[in-house]
């Protein structure tokens, strides 16, 4: 019989997408196939503490997060560790656990920006999704942007600014955007996800509203001239050949798709695959994985656009989508012919195919023969 993968699961965080974070790895423990994996939860608090239960049946994030009997653990970047490090163990000193492979069920900041993949890639542990460069550049609105327009792609107009100079004089940055963009706009926090921070302007005085919440949660504020159209989302999978599901419709619930129509009153509705022309649902298959290798993206990406009058408009990427039951990412793939179970087995696969290849990169000079 073979020897089952020791996988870690990481989830929570120090971030506004912490309890999202929560219901996907849930989702993604129940679906894992036990005789295959031997899953290690790991807890990040709000704090950043990172714990493990001392009770081995206690596997659901709410269960590890609420345990009274916790060991507290780090990755540490020391790849002859071999992975975990149990740090209260003892006269014997901290005891390290091999971790075959990670899966970071981690949304919004120190968890899809880059950080804690920078973590991984020290550490030597092969990890589920995309590596440094792609995560934070697609935690990025305003460098992802950049990047899409750089590879062709179609973008809504938009504006960026720093919080300090907002704080400083609002007025020129308004007389700007007014100008520039035009109303209604959407103002958004450059880092986050989950439509956290992100609201809709209608007139000066909500644009300052809305830009004032914004710069709770990020120092560069994105501002976009709002686009009247359908929102369609397609799931990305893959490292070198990616490939693209089927595309899905988010029917939003509230004026537009935010935190609390898609995480709390669940308003929406979702049409999985989308009722779209073929020729329209080709063309966001194709700019869906040129997006993901603009970014430098592997494993996997949900990619989401707008489709006005056949126009398509690429709105963003997101290389740690939502695993929960409502999420998008795993019914674009159930849809597409790829269970939740399988695709869970072809994420893990394709970290350890990754891994495999970086591992023959030579991290010192040596003449060639």
């Amino acid at each position: 019989m073979s020897k089952k993968l020791r996988v870690g699961v990481i989830f929570g965080g120090r971030s506004g997408e912490h309890e999202v974070s929560l219901r996907s790895a849930e989702s993604i423990i129940n679906a894992m196939d036990k005789s295959k994996y031997e899953v290690i939860p790991i807890a990040i608090t709000k704090e950043g503490g990172w714990l493990v239960s001392g009770n081995a049946t206690a596997l659901l994030p709410q269960a590890v997060m609420a345990s009274n009997n916790h060991q507290q653990v780090a990755l540490i970047g020391d790849p002859t560790r071999q992975g975990l490090t149990r740090l209260d163990s003892g006269a014997r000193g901290p005891k390290n656990e091999r971790l075959d492979v990670v899966f970071p069920v981690l949304h919004g900041t120190y968890g899809e920006d880059g950080t804690i993949q920078g973590l991984f890639d020290m550490a030597g542990v092969p990890y589920v999704g995309c590596g440094v460069l792609a995560s934070s550049t697609g935690m990025d609105k305003v460098v992802m942007k950049h990047l899409f327009e750089q590879a062709g792609l179609n973008v809504a107009k938009y504006e960026w600014f720093l919080r300090s100079t907002w704080e400083e004089d609002p007025r020129p940055i308004i007389k700007r955007i007014a100008r520039s963009l035009g109303l209604p706009v959407f103002v958004k926090p450059a880092n986050l996800g989950s439509s956290v921070g992100i609201s809709k302007a209608e007139d000066k005085a909500q644009l300052r509203e809305a830009i004032d919440d914004a710069a709770r949660y990020d120092r560069r504020i994105l501002v976009e001239r709002a686009v009247v159209g359908r929102e369609i989302e397609v799931s990305v999978l893959g490292n070198e050949q990616p490939i693209a599901s089927l595309p899905g419709e988010i029917i939003a619930g509230h004026e537009f798709y935010d935190y609390e129509d898609k995480y709390i009153d669940s308003a929406s509705r979702t049409e999985v695959p989308a009722r779209l022309p073929k020729k329209v649902a080709e063309r966001i298959q194709r700019d869906a994985i040129m997006a993901f290798k603009a970014i430098d993206g592997s494993g996997l990406a949900r990619v989401d656009f707008f489709v006005d009058r056949g126009r398509v408009i690429i709105n963003e990427i997101n290389t740690m989508p939502g695993f929960t039951s409502i999420s998008m990412y795993p019914k674009m793939w159930a849809a597409s012919g790829i269970s939740y179970s399988e695709l869970i087995d072809r994420l893990i696969e394709l970290a350890i195919e990754r891994h495999r290849d970086k591992s023959r990169n030579l991290t010192s000079y040596e003449p060639r023969s």
